[in-house]
């Protein structure tokens, strides 16, 4: 029987990659990734010759049949997402839950994640908070948007560079001290921090905004001054 090793991969800087990674990836018969192409950036720059094959949201049966079958023959299998760690707001899931069914063994390899990168340097209550993934687009957004004020909890999610300023607005009413972390690792790095009107003018008048972000919302009584 093989095992499955979900493996985490920088979200940024290729030297945020752990030497256990890197050694898993190059032992493994197989590497699943979310896109090939992307994937090959980081392989190639640490010489892993390991092959590779597209596991994604869209995937069929087939290809997680197949990938079933491989363990069940004995190969060990990596997978990987384009940038931090599988599982986590990511399709990697549902192919974990697949594996752990068949009775296969499931290893994580720990390392970069966007949610705990920007919370260690947010600057707010962290001893508890309420991971929301990707907010909805449309159907049930305003009202956790409404939750999301009423929370005394910090509250963390992810967010498209295309619906950020609309999210920050509908947040902008509150009275929330809001943290927006975005090219994470990167040589433009950068945190947005502040009351909710306050960052809601920033982002509104930002000039290089790209990619996705990490929202942090925490409660404005409990926010550092």
């Amino acid at each position: 029987m093989g095992t499955l090793y979900i493996v985490a991969t920088p979200i940024g800087n290729l030297e945020d990659i752990t030497l256990r990674a890197l050694r898993v990836l190059a032992e493994v018969t197989l590497i699943l990734c979310e896109d090939t192409r992307t994937s090959s950036t980081l392989l190639q720059h640490y010489k892993i010759t390991t092959p590779t094959k597209s596991y994604h949201q869209h995937s069929s049966i087939t290809v997680a049949r197949n990938i079933l079958a491989h363990l069940a023959a004995g190969h060990d299998l990596a997978l990987i997402s384009d940038a931090g760690t599988p599982g986590i707001s990511d399709p990697g899931t549902r192919l974990v839950a697949q594996v752990v069914a068949a009775g296969h063994t499931v290893v994580p390899i720990p390392g970069a994640s966007a949610l705990i990168c920007t919370l260690q340097a947010a600057g707010v209550d962290t001893s508890s908070f309420n991971f929301l993934g990707f907010i909805p687009h449309k159907k049930g957004r305003q009202t956790l948007i409404t939750e999301i004020i009423n929370s005394k909890q910090t509250v963390v999610f992810y967010e498209s560079i295309h619906r950020l300023n609309k999210t920050i607005q509908a947040l902008s009413q509150s009275k929330k001290y809001i943290v927006v972390g975005r090219e994470l690792t990167k040589t433009f790095e950068e945190f947005i921090r502040g009351d909710a009107a306050t960052v809601a003018q920033q982002i509104a008048h930002h000039p290089t905004l790209k990619g996705e972000c990490v929202v942090v919302v925490a409660d404005g009584t409990a926010a550092p001054r």
